[in-house]
């Protein structure tokens, strides 16, 4: 879709070189949502293709995701084999059900900071631990975690003229067992409940749940729990009215699912 508000596109080369930010401005990055309606309140956007910034980068550590990284880079992207929850990188990216055009033009760092509750980029840096990096206007960088950082539908911890430069994946996360669960109303639909479970080398269990609520919940436990402790624990972070409701799903529908899901993965990572 044609911006018709925009008077002008600046493709800084350098953080250094970013412009003072102002009203009017966006961040541009894939732009597969930019472009996708109408934004009468833009007058500017900066283009942050020409940073040139890796997709990813692994140290021993572990992987830094970065913002402006596709989801067909990362899709693609090589990881050693003693990460063994690498294969939940491959099933987080096929829940972001698009077109090739799509996977090669949107973002890791754009699906975090529309923070829908289906975006797929979310769940995985979640469950995964992930600490997003973001740049302060004046210079200095300041690190959340990505339960802290999506907020709700559209909106984030973002402070005007901030930029998320990228996630942080630690590699003892990277190192755990993991179990994918996920569920939509119809075969290519929106994910109505996204939910992904990890569990550590000392036997600790935690559950994240997204998609079927506003941001993501984090359940963690100390080894895996019983049925009826899973469900307790789930009851008591996600009241009756914080189950997501639009037109991928209704919240007592989201609320069942996310319960079967969750047991699911309970007894897939118990063994």
């Amino acid at each position: 879709m044609d911006l018709d508000t925009i008077t002008a596109v600046l493709r800084p080369r350098s953080l250094d070189a970013l412009p003072e930010w102002r009203a009017g401005d966006a961040w541009l990055a894939g732009g597969t949502w930019l472009f996708s309606e109408p934004q009468p309140a833009l007058a500017r956007l900066i283009d942050l293709s020409a940073l040139g910034w890796p997709a990813a980068e692994l140290s021993e550590a572990g992987l830094r995701l970065s913002a402006t990284g596709t989801i067909a880079e990362l899709d693609r992207l090589a990881l050693p084999k003693e990460w063994i929850a690498a294969p939940l990188v491959g099933q987080c990216c096929r829940a972001l059900l698009g077109s090739f055009k799509i996977w090669n033009r949107a973002s890791v760092g754009g699906n975090l900071c529309m923070a829908l509750p289906a975006g797929p980029m979310i769940a995985l840096t979640a469950a995964l631990d992930g600490a997003c990096v973001v740049r302060r206007p004046d210079g200095g960088e300041r690190r959340l975690p990505v339960t802290a950082f999506v907020l709700g539908p559209q909106r984030t911890a973002l402070a005007p003229g901030e930029i998320l430069l990228g996630i942080d994946l630690p590699a003892a996360a990277l190192r755990r067992r993991t179990a994918f669960r996920r569920i939509a109303l119809s075969p290519e639909g929106r994910s109505g409940a996204l939910v992904i479970g990890t569990r550590d080398r000392a036997g600790g269990f935690t559950l994240t749940i997204t998609a079927a609520t506003p941001r993501p919940v984090q359940l963690p436990f100390a080894t895996v729990p019983a049925a009826a402790a899973l469900r307790q624990a789930i009851a008591a972070a996600i009241p009756e009215d914080g189950w997501y409701d639009d037109v991928h799903g209704a919240p007592d529908w989201r609320r069942h699912v996310t319960g079967l899901l969750a047991e699911e993965i309970r007894e897939e990572l118990a063994r």
